[in-house]
């Protein structure tokens, strides 16, 4: 399964040239991101903000029956059971056995009765940066929640792109062992069922 990042919380993800976009972001909405122009197969958004929720930059193309079976479990876009942003939809994708969980904009810490929804799974995509996510630390505390194999940090913030209030990369990866972060040279991962544990860090393009 491939997994391509787009920038901020915006991903493809690929089985047998079925593409899955998750969260687009709209135009001059994200300090230094350029605006999206996508083919996919199918859109996902976790919530109604316009950072996640351009589906007008997404180009659906018509395709044979989906390869995935996409799962849901909800959550909150605060610490306060959703009063201050609303909800949250985190979606999980799994297809020739491979299981990823985009977290979206999930702004608390996980419930054990959430965890055991998204179960096992082979990469997470969590956000990290902050004022409207969790934070690096809850992010950590999240990762050894799930013990995903592959974690792909996302909505944090570069000095070439990302909202000034949100955290840097760095508040994240240095939680975790140095042989541990993978920088990678470009922006998409494959993921398959026997890679071994890793932050996998991908570059905006």
């Amino acid at each position: 399964m491939k997994v391509k990042w787009l920038g901020h919380a915006c991903f493809l993800v690929e089985e047998a040239d079925y593409i899955i976009a998750l969260d687009p972001y709209g135009d001059d909405i994200v300090p230094g991101l350029r605006p999206l122009t996508i083919e996919a197969n199918q859109v996902l958004t976790s919530h109604d903000h316009s950072d996640h929720n351009a589906i007008s930059a997404v180009q659906l193309e018509p395709c044979d029956a989906s390869p995935f079976t996409i799962a849901r479990v909800e959550s909150a876009h605060d610490d306060q059971d959703g009063t201050l942003r609303g909800k949250n939809t985190i979606h999980f994708l799994e297809a020739s056995g491979v299981r990823v969980a985009h977290l979206e904009d999930v702004g608390e810490n996980l419930t054990d009765a959430q965890a055991v929804k998204i179960g096992e799974i082979d990469a997470l995509l969590i956000p990290i940066g902050g004022h409207y996510t969790i934070n690096a630390k809850q992010a950590f505390e999240i990762v050894r929640q799930l013990a995903p194999t592959v974690i792909i940090p996302m909505h944090y913030r570069t000095d070439r792109f990302g909202y000034d209030v949100i955290g840097p990369l760095s508040d994240f990866t240095k939680l975790f062992e140095d042989e541990e972060v993978r920088m990678l040279p470009g922006d998409t991962i494959t993921i398959t069922e026997d890679m071994p544990r890793q932050v996998a860090v991908l570059q905006y393009k």
